[in-house]
């Protein structure tokens, strides 16, 4: 029963960040870092802006970007116990490729 806990919490605690992807491409690539820290927010940029232009991004093999639209919906305030309605609006979605989702069930 130890190790079943030992393992959830590994699982709990991986995480990777901009900073360790940037090292990870450095050090696979022989880029310098600085050079890959540019790309990777050129790329996190380009990606903003489509999406604030109403536009998917699609990268075949890995997934996609794209925007999802959140229908008005009607909800409670409990603490004040009033009724607000929320209005429909737009938010950023990643959809991973079947691949990519194949690749990770493993």
């Amino acid at each position: 029963m130890q190790s079943k806990n030992l393992i959830v919490s590994n699982l709990k605690n991986k995480k990777m960040t901009k900073a360790d992807i940037v090292n990870e491409i450095a050090k696979n690539t022989g880029i310098d870092k600085a050079t890959v820290l540019k790309t990777v927010e050129s790329f996190m940029d380009v990606v903003k802006d489509s999406l604030s232009k109403n536009e998917n991004v699609y990268l075949r093999g890995f997934g996609s970007f794209i925007v999802k639209t959140r229908a008005q919906k009607t909800a409670r305030n409990i603490s004040k116990n009033t009724t607000i309605i929320i209005p429909a609006h737009s938010i950023p979605a990643f959809k991973p490729a079947k691949t990519f989702v194949i690749q990770v069930r493993k």
